[in-house]
């Protein structure tokens, strides 16, 4: 857990957490840093999932890009009014098809949003009339800074990395990332007893004893 919960915390690469776990008594192959990483942090989101708070109800949707295997692909995210980060969908394709998966995701998280925010991509438009008609749409421009300056959140956090071979290894860090933001952000009952910057570590102990 120490070392899941450090490689998603910072901006590290897993020859750096090898490094760190060596400091502490601990060898390992950066190799198996991976596998814990790509193994661990989906059973701390599930595990956790109880104990989130429902989203807000404005919401922030967009898109970034995120290069694996030389190729450029895309980072579905959205966030509400209070920074919470609700869903993440990595796809290799800007599409239709990849926007209702991702609205259909972020609408199973026990909210429906009473404003949308987005940029001028065509799709969305006809996507939530048909999804949250009840929603107000805007795309104006700069209204959407709040997501665009959270984009850079999560690539500084994946700089440090020599390249992502697989669209899997996209989204189960970037899920994790936006996972441990939101508990940093008090965004889950977990280690609420405890002062903020040791929140995050409180919030692992809990989870550890249920996975």
């Amino acid at each position: 857990m120490l070392a899941v919960r450090c490689y998603l915390r910072y901006a590290l690469s897993y020859q750096d957490v090898e490094e760190l776990l060596v400091e502490r008594g601990i060898e390992v192959d950066h190799v198996t840093v991976h596998r814990w990483v790509q193994r661990f942090t989906p059973l701390l989101v599930d595990a956790a999932r109880p104990r989130r708070h429902r989203p807000g109800d404005r919401w922030f949707d967009d898109e970034t890009y995120v290069k694996v295997a030389g190729r450029w692909t895309y980072l579905y995210r959205a966030v509400d009014q209070h920074g919470q980060v609700i869903d993440v969908l990595a796809s290799t394709r800007r599409d239709q098809s990849a926007a209702r998966r991702f609205l259909t995701g972020t609408l199973s998280h026990g909210r429906r949003p009473v404003e949308v925010t987005t940029d001028k991509a065509p799709v969305y438009p006809r996507l939530l009339d048909e999804l949250v008609p009840e929603a107000c749409h805007v795309d104006a421009a700069r209204e959407n800074n709040r997501i665009e300056s959270d984009h850079g959140r999560l690539k500084a956090r994946l700089c440090p990395m020599r390249g992502l071979k697989r669209l899997r290894s996209v989204q189960t860090i970037s899920a994790g990332h936006a996972f441990v933001q939101n508990i940093r952000r008090g965004h889950y009952e977990l280690g609420i007893d405890t002062a903020p910057h040791t929140r995050l570590t409180a919030a692992f102990t809990e989870l550890t004893l249920t996975i």
